[in-house]
């Protein structure tokens, strides 16, 4: 058994691991950078020590100084988290030659599963069906002109290593490929130190799913049901659901079956998420594996009521698996929206700055993972989200009421952010009826601009807001003066009259 815990994140995902540990009864260490010391997780765990400035390469990338850090604080084990170290064989083999457990699979397996064209290999030896694509490393343009040629347009490029939308391209023609493999492999390289690149069909109207899988050093492997990720922009999900309108039993019990088997391929031991793509006749492809938690890992949470972090600790610890298959049922359905620092109405670009107000949505079946808080700064050197909120309901009709709610009582006042793309996405009608693919945001989804009066609401209640948080100017207000609550309740009780 392990006794200290070291966290090596930031964000939400971090305080989402912290509160793991607390509640088993372990120690905690966090990292941070420069212009993370005021950060939530900082404060939430019971140690904290700096690792570098603000850009990840020189903090939360260097392996050298995590380590250092885990030594000098007596922190016997490593979570990664999910981004930055997650997925890097080199820091699980440097925790392993440290004597330290590191909170995922071994350093071989995250290896294997890691470089998507010796994962797709593999599966393909082991007779699990793979997006047809072009497996040969190191491809260059000759070669890939022959297997574009071979595959046919439209196709995608795709980095070998890494993830999240990095080093992808889509080609519609052989003009368009040499300079979107330069583009790609310069790309790749960039953020995963690795240039290759690989050839894949684009499966038209395809869904994304990815079925959660849990495996203890015993040999017991098991599947906790698929989450949907389909609704994407620029290859990276941005609104998730559990379970998927897409599948029905039978579907579902012959993909999870199949996802156990690429873990077992894999060896696999810990946390991890086996991808599909499921094509518009109910064929389903492996897409690749991700060794690490998932983002979206609170949505699996919500529906079978397990607690994957404390079970990723579990399994770390040298115990079994607590759940058989059978063991894992799934009530209800839930939501996950992905609240970024991006302003919808002006290209989704980044926004950063100072968070002044703060409102969270709560209530029955709210469920907020957030590294924010009043005051907080938004910097521009890591990723755009900054919370989760994820909802949970006894029907997928009940759910998306209830995230209907929850965003329009979330309030974030200071930076733009995408609340309003997820509360018109609430309101499509194709998205309620479950009609979408991986396409559907970029291709048949498009932000109206708010209406004046939406505008309005806003305003107010960012004033109330700022008034509240400041504080009255008088140690008390006149008796004659009315709270800014009451002007704003009344003002839209006004707007209904008309």
């Amino acid at each position: 058994m392990f006794t200290k815990v070291l966290v090596a994140n930031r964000g939400e995902i971090a305080v989402r691991i912290l509160r793991a540990c607390r509640e088993l009864g372990l120690k905690t260490v966090a990292v941070y950078s420069d212009v993370d010391r005021s950060a939530l997780h900082v404060r939430y765990a019971d140690e904290a020590y700096p690792i570098g400035p603000g850009p990840a390469r020189d903090s939360y990338l260097r392996i050298d100084r995590i380590i250092d850090v885990a030594i000098r604080a007596g922190a016997d084990t490593i979570h990664p988290g999910y981004g930055f170290l997650a997925e890097n064989p080199l820091f699980a083999q440097a925790c392993l030659e440290a004597g330290i457990i590191f909170v995922g699979p071994d350093h071989q397996t995250i290896r294997m599963v890691g470089n998507k064209v010796a994962a797709r290999r593999a599966m393909s030896a082991a007779g699990i069906p793979i997006v047809p694509g072009s497996d040969d490393e190191g491809l260059w343009d000759e070669g890939a002109l022959d297997a574009a040629e071979r595959l046919g347009y439209p196709l995608l490029i795709k980095a070998a290593a890494g993830g999240g939308g990095r080093g992808m391209r889509m080609v519609y023609s052989p003009q368009e490929l040499p300079h979107a493999l330069t583009v790609a492999r310069r790309e790749a390289g960039a953020s995963f130190g690795d240039g290759t690149v690989f050839l894949e069909r684009i499966i038209e109207g395809a869904r994304h799913i990815e079925f959660q899988i849990l495996g203890d050093e015993y040999g017991t492997v098991i599947h906790l049901g698929e989450r949907e990720g389909s609704l994407q922009r620029r290859h990276q999900k941005v609104i998730e659901e559990a379970p998927s309108r897409a599948l029905d039993e039978d579907l579902r019990q012959r993909m999870g079956q199949v996802a156990v088997q690429v873990a077992r391929t894999a060896k696999y031991v810990n946390a991890g998420t086996v991808e599909f793509l499921l094509d518009e006749d109910k064929n389903f492809y492996f897409l690749e594996m991700n060794s690490r938690l998932q983002v979206e890992h609170p949505l699996t949470e919500m529906v079978t009521g397990i607690d994957i972090v404390k079970e990723q600790l579990r399994i770390a610890s040298g115990r079994k698996l607590r759940y058989s298959q059978d063991d894992v049922k799934v009530r209800g359905w839930a939501f996950e929206c992905r609240i970024l620092a991006e302003d919808p109405y002006n290209d989704f670009r980044p926004s950063i700055g100072r968070v002044t107000g703060l409102y969270e949505p709560t209530g029955p079946g709210v469920r907020m993972e957030s590294g924010i808080y009043e005051g907080f700064e938004i910097s521009l050197y890591y990723d755009s989200m900054i919370s989760k909120l994820i909802v949970w309901g006894e029907t997928r009709g009940e759910a998306l009421l209830r995230m209907r709610r929850a965003l329009e009582e979330y309030r974030i006042i200071g930076i733009k952010t995408n609340i309003p793309f997820h509360q018109q996405m609430m309101d499509s009608t194709r998205f309620i009826g479950g009609q979408f693919d991986t396409t559907f945001v970029e291709s048949r989804f498009s932000m109206s601009e708010p209406r004046r009066e939406e505008q309005r609401e806003t305003a107010a209640v960012a004033a109330a807001l700022l008034v509240h948080n400041r504080g009255w100017p008088t140690a008390s207000p006149p008796q004659s003066e009315q709270s800014p609550w009451k002007r704003v309740g009344r003002w839209r009780a006004m707007q209904y009259e008309v």
